[in-house]
């Protein structure tokens, strides 16, 4: 004889009230997890139009739209709860205004650009997202791509001065040394000339005082009279004469943004890199300069591997 309570099969009203229960759990999951993301900038554009609706292909979930920054209302007039991108520098100004506001992601802004706003400091609620690549990865383009060089030539100016300090301490367990330059007059090329003088290759920073269509004649002239490369700083440098950079283009971006929308803004970092980037090599100044055209997916594949061990 058994004692208890019999086990009931459960009805079919039991299973459609746990399915409801469910559905339910789940919408309000969606529900929570939508978030509000706001792109701005001074001016419209077809790119900008096809940045904002691959971001929303990213996110069906979510609201992704772009309003110029010109209807906006002050910052701290924003609801809280927006994600904010900035699309360029004047939007940046004017989230600077006032410390107030939602949290916000600064898209492609240059660690020169920065400085020259920011200084030294940074507020808060306020991400950063680097468009120069870095130099610990460019130094590293440089050990695949140029084994045999181990003098990296380094101009700079007075806004780019800052990153000698960060450059040297990524050069030296590389095996490589950083012989610098300040060069204030891009009319008097005598600092260039000792650079690629006292270099095996010339590493360019992302100082559109020093380069830029105004200075690329004579930097690319110059280092090949000497037979000494140039590494970087741009891909629009690259276009033009330089062996070599890395880089990261819209997909990246879009990729990086995906990823940090899935967190809570509480979450950002302070300053970051894409992780995910691109290698662009010109082949025929490599062959100038007597050196094997790079594979640029397999360095690139080699440059990735390398940053994600420990």
């Amino acid at each position: 004889m058994r004692y208890g309570r019999s086990r009931k099969t459960p009805t079919l009203s039991h299973w459609l009230a746990g399915l409801f229960l469910f559905v339910s759990a789940w919408l309000h999951g969606v529900a929570v997890q939508a978030a509000d993301i706001l792109l701005t900038g001074a001016e419209d554009s077809p790119g900008v139009q096809a940045f904002v609706q691959a971001l929303s292909e990213l996110r069906p979930t979510d609201s992704v739209r772009f309003q110029p920054l010109a209807s906006l209302p002050a910052p701290g007039k924003l609801p809280a709860s927006l994600r904010l991108i900035l699309l360029d520098l004047p939007s940046l100004d004017w989230r600077l205004q006032e410390p107030q506001g939602p949290a916000t992601l600064v898209l492609r802004i240059s660690r020169l650009q920065a400085r020259q706003r920011l200084g030294g400091s940074q507020p808060a609620r306020l991400s950063l997202l680097w468009s120069d690549p870095p130099l610990s990865r460019q130094l590293q383009l440089i050990r695949q791509i140029l084994p045999q060089a181990r003098r990296v030539g380094v101009l700079f100016g007075e806004h780019s001065e800052f990153l000698l300090k960060e450059l040297n301490l990524a050069a030296e367990p590389l095996g490589l040394h950083v012989f610098s330059q300040r060069w204030d007059n891009i009319h008097d090329s005598r600092p260039l000339q000792a650079v690629l003088k006292n270099s095996d290759v010339l590493l360019g920073l992302d100082d559109p005082d020093l380069y830029s269509p105004k200075t690329a004649k004579n930097l690319l002239l110059s280092s090949y009279s000497r037979q000494t490369a140039l590494v970087g700083p741009n891909i629009a440098f690259v276009r033009a004469g330089s062996l070599a950079s890395t880089y990261s283009d819209q997909h990246d971006w879009l990729s990086l943004l995906d990823q940090l929308l899935d967190q809570p803004p509480a979450g950002w970092p302070r300053a970051l890199y894409p992780a995910r980037f691109k290698v662009s090599s010109n082949a025929q100044v490599a062959r100038s300069l007597g050196i094997e055209p790079p594979d640029d997916v397999s360095v690139a594949s080699l440059l990735a591997e390398g940053e994600r061990r420990p």
